[in-house]
């Protein structure tokens, strides 16, 4: 979410932040944006005013029938009855200009850091650096072929029981991934500090709305929905929007980001950052991507994923940025998977992201790097959403945090980039070194 009086104050910024990000219109948005505010607030100075001069009349009708003063009393009985309606009509106004510009608001992206580079789309992104020699001699299959040779992955019986962009992993394919989230997860609890959270994998709207999945992208999400709620329409709307529906988490970013919401941090909290991971399932609906990466397991509706979340201080989100993007790095390197730093550009950035980092792994059979993981700054975007504050020793007034989320990392993308760059020969995977540990004793290959 945005502050209304900084677009008040620096509508121009507002213009060419947006403009910059692609939102189109952007002079026009930011025009409308300052007429609801100010049509929201001379509703609520009328209504204040008129307020004012209701209780003084209900006071006078007091004293005029201390003196007797009938025809007085009557005037300002029916001056109040008047005012009833005055107050009630400035109020719907109210009520309609502040929900049209939530809505507004709601829908907008977060303007981006002033070191983010411009650009459209993906062919904007700066390579900031990379790690290790990608693989371009020896086998390069497919890692759907690969593995459905070995007879470990099987996409037509998921396709039978559930369709498209599933998938069933068997043996010791679904012992390695196992064997991955289970290492991505001791690695940044006891190396960097994370703290383990279990959370719940259906939330409510107001959850996804905190995070900044809705309203924008309800179209992405999964839902379930309680007892008769079943049979609410699609999609959702005011009616349904409160009743019993949830929705499957994307990313447990917006489990754990919501463990603050609502609530006021002290800054002791914060002296250093809140730093949490999990280990969840992830559904997602991939409206927005049809067409890509229909095959394999790059681009599922269902996955795991290992999520990184920091809550900060406003002076500490850059550093906490840096310093999360480096973890999840340690896991590639760990893994000894070839990879690359992108600093996204404006215009390819997610919609909740002043700054972002993704890192891209080597992937033989495509002889190329893709994304796996993507690290952000959302600055205090998230937390005007979700009303998550902390207060400095000493101030009576408080503060929005600063909260940031990345993948530490993709555990299914993970999977794929240790199929591609450990296959040998033969067909088989080898199991890179820290995972042996998670397999069974005296096991070094799959297949």
């Amino acid at each position: 979410m945005h502050d209304i009086r900084a677009i008040r104050d620096t509508p121009e910024a507002y213009v060419a932040g947006w403009t910059s990000r692609g939102v189109d219109g952007a002079e026009k948005v930011v025009a409308d944006i300052l007429e609801l505010d100010r049509e929201l607030r001379a509703a609520q100075t009328a209504g204040q005013d008129a307020l004012s001069k209701r209780n003084a009349a209900s006071k006078a009708i007091g004293a005029a029938m201390g003196k007797k003063d009938m025809a007085e009393a009557q005037r300002l009985k029916a001056e109040v009855e008047g005012l009833k309606g005055e107050i009630a009509a400035n109020e719907a106004i109210e009520a309609d200009k502040g929900k049209a510009l939530r809505d507004l608001l709601a829908g907008l992206k977060n303007l981006a850091a002033d070191d983010v580079p411009d650009g459209e789309d993906e062919a904007g992104n700066v390579e900031t650096g990379r790690w290790g020699e990608p693989r371009r001699t020896g086998p390069a299959k497919d890692h759907a072929d690969l593995g459905e040779a070995l007879g470990l992955l099987d996409f037509e019986a998921a396709a039978r029981m559930s369709g498209a962009r599933f998938a069933v992993l068997k043996g010791g394919l679904a012992r390695l991934e196992r064997a991955l989230g289970q290492f991505m997860l001791d690695m940044q609890t006891s190396q960097h500090g994370y703290l383990e959270v279990n959370p719940p994998y259906l939330v409510k709207n107001d959850a996804m709305y905190g995070t900044g999945q809705l309203p924008k992208f309800e179209e992405d999400l999964f839902f379930v929905a309680d007892g008769s709620a079943a049979m609410m329409a699609w999609p959702i709307n005011e009616v349904n929007l409160m009743t019993g529906r949830r929705y499957l988490i994307p990313t447990a970013e917006v489990s754990l980001t919501n463990l603050v919401r609502e609530t006021i941090l002290s800054e002791d909290e914060l002296a250093t950052p809140m730093r949490m991971t999990a280990l969840t399932p992830c559904f997602r609906a991939e409206a927005g991507s049809a067409g890509r990466d229909t095959r394999g397991l790059i681009r599922q509706h269902q996955f795991s994923k290992v999520e990184l979340v920091s809550i900060t201080r406003p002076e500490d989100s850059e550093a906490e940025h840096e310093r999360m993007t480096a973890c999840a790095e340690a896991v590639l390197k760990a893994l000894e998977l070839p990879y690359r730093r992108m600093l996204l550009c404006k215009g390819d950035m997610g919609f909740s992201a002043r700054k972002t980092f993704d890192l891209e792994v080597w992937l033989p059979s495509q002889d190329t790097f893709r994304e796996i993981s993507s690290c952000s700054n959302c600055g205090d975007f998230q937390a005007r959403r979700m009303d998550a504050r902390f207060k400095r020793a000493g101030e009576k007034k408080t503060e929005f945090v600063h909260t940031l989320n990345g993948s530490g990392l993709a555990v299914g993308r993970t999977l794929v980039a240790v199929m591609e760059n450990y296959q040998d020969e033969g067909g088989r995977i080898a199991v890179p070194e820290v995972l042996k540990r998670y397999m069974p004793e005296g096991v070094t290959h799959v297949g």
